[in-house]
């Protein structure tokens, strides 16, 4: 099903999950596609299809998937080589 804007003309921001693998999450933000794999954000390996699908954007900067309590910031993804630190266990 696509969603349409109510708002004709008005530019809006999105994000949205194209695929979701046995390896990662792959992330389309605008024009820009994202591979999230599982070994760099563990948050989303045991979540469930719906819980990875309820992504929200906000100030087209900022993405917060609600149900899972995960946060990141558009400029990690688009610059990972500025933020080195990584998730442990």
């Amino acid at each position: 099903m696509q969603k349409k804007s109510k708002t004709h003309g008005k530019s809006i921001s999105t994000a949205e999950i194209n695929i979701v693998s046995q390896h990662g999450i792959w992330l389309l933000i605008k024009d820009q596609e994202f591979f999230l794999p599982f070994t760099e954000y563990p948050w989303f390996k045991k979540a469930t299809v719906g819980q990875i699908f309820n992504v929200k954007i906000s100030h087209e900067t900022h993405l917060h998937w609600p149900s899972l309590d995960v946060d990141l910031d558009i400029e990690t993804l688009q610059h990972p080589e500025k933020y080195s630190l990584i998730y442990k266990k």
